[in-house]
């Protein structure tokens, strides 16, 4: 988890995406999302899934993890999703496409695998155009975006990023509670009624210790006159360049010409 106030690190000029404004990407790709719902034909899922790759691939700084997930688990994902999909529609209403497969009484048709692949691709697509934002975007940078850029209340704003502050501590708090059992000698079993007792255990004092953490911020704002004043000074800024309107333009662009080339109109 990223600490909201910490300094920022240097970014490789190869992963241009992270370079980039939040909004400027998530203006990039929210409308394509929206549309891509609306979505029954493969080649325009297909088309979005390319540029967005492309995009991913180029210009974000990817672990080995994120990797193996957009070259293996998302292919394997949308080819298990398009049998599945396949395997529950209507034979009814693709009974005049050819057949593909016949078990017995059983006939798998193009018309059903279409259908399927259809649908895995335009959550694949979904997913992929996501990835360029959500990759290369970090929780804090959104939010002091949006207070910069979208006029979002900073009382809004910095509230998000104590929240989000509290998710890495409360990772900590919970380490120090399972060692703390351990000692004692409360860890339980192994079976599945130990691990939620176990579990259970674990809520009084993580919440203890949320209310703990949480007083202590409320005091902090209110020293630092938090909400005082209608406007304060940013730490970080994240500014709207020229570079972030020519990305915006540029995909926008592409949206539109991957909908006019690929999406049937007709139907």
């Amino acid at each position: 988890m990223t600490d909201p106030y910490a300094e920022r690190e240097a970014v490789p000029t190869r992963a241009w995406l992270h370079r980039l404004n939040p909004l400027a990407k998530l203006g990039a790709v929210l409308p394509a999302m929206v549309l891509l719902l609306f979505v029954r034909d493969l080649a325009t899922p297909l088309g979005f899934v390319v540029i967005s790759y492309a995009l991913v691939l180029g210009g974000a700084r990817l672990s080995a993890r994120a990797w193996a997930v957009l070259l293996l688990a998302v292919p394997l994902g949308v080819l298990v999703l398009g049998v599945a999909m396949a395997l529950w529609t209507d034979p009814a209403q693709v009974a005049a496409t050819p057949a593909v497969l016949r078990i017995g009484g059983w006939t798998l048709r193009a018309g059903a695998l279409a259908t399927g692949f259809a649908t895995g691709l335009r959550i694949a697509a979904l997913l992929a155009l996501a990835l360029i934002a959500g990759l290369t975007t970090t929780g804090p940078d959104l939010v002091r975006a949006g207070v910069q850029q979208l006029r979002i209340p900073y009382r809004i704003g910095y509230a998000a990023l104590a929240a989000y502050r509290f998710v890495p501590r409360f990772g900590d708090e919970l380490s120090v509670i399972r060692a703390a059992h351990r000692v004692r000698g409360t860890h339980g079993g192994r079976s599945p009624f130990a691990r939620i007792a176990r579990g259970w255990g674990y809520i009084v004092p993580l919440l203890a210790g949320a209310i703990r953490h949480a007083e202590r911020v409320a005091l902090a704002m209110d020293s630092r006159a938090f909400g005082a004043h209608p406007t304060r000074t940013e730490r970080h800024e994240v500014p709207f360049r020229s570079r972030d309107v020519v990305f915006l333009v540029l995909m926008l662009a592409a949206s539109a010409t991957i909908f006019a080339l690929f999406f049937p109109w007709q139907l």
